[in-house]
């Protein structure tokens, strides 16, 4: 059978190295299936999941915010502004940073700026949520 290697990579540095039978991202032009030998792209990723899947039939999932996909026949990378394997996400954590922001976005004391970041923290947290329970 077929694979891809697949890596996860953010300026900390890789959070997943594997190979993969399938990846599924979510750009912001839409969903993605990459399979072994898929054309060369370039696209923008959106806060979501990326779907990893094994050769084993397992799924694991990643929490990406944002970044970028680079996908070649043999490999796809996945250069992201932070990532987090589902199971090293932290739920005390992302819902409490959910919390903080939706008390943020509910203050009528904000501008434009403290508005969008709060809209960003509070996407990125509930998709650290939701992919925690994923696992």
């Amino acid at each position: 059978m077929k694979t891809i290697q697949v890596s996860v990579v953010t300026p900390d540095g890789p959070v997943f190295e594997g190979n993969a039978k399938m990846v599924s991202a979510k750009a912001k032009s839409g969903e993605l299936g990459i399979l072994p030998g898929h054309i060369p792209l370039v696209a923008p990723l959106t806060i979501s999941a990326v779907r990893v899947h094994d050769v084993d039939g397992k799924t694991q999932y990643v929490a990406v915010s944002g970044g970028f996909i680079e996908v070649r026949p043999e490999k796809v990378t996945i250069l992201a502004e932070a990532a987090e394997i589902a199971g090293d996400i932290e739920v005390d954590r992302a819902r409490a940073a959910k919390e903080r922001a939706e008390q943020r976005l509910a203050s009528n004391k904000q501008d434009s700026l403290d508005a969008a970041r709060a809209e960003f923290a509070l996407k990125r947290a509930m998709n650290r949520i939701d992919i925690a329970t994923k696992r």
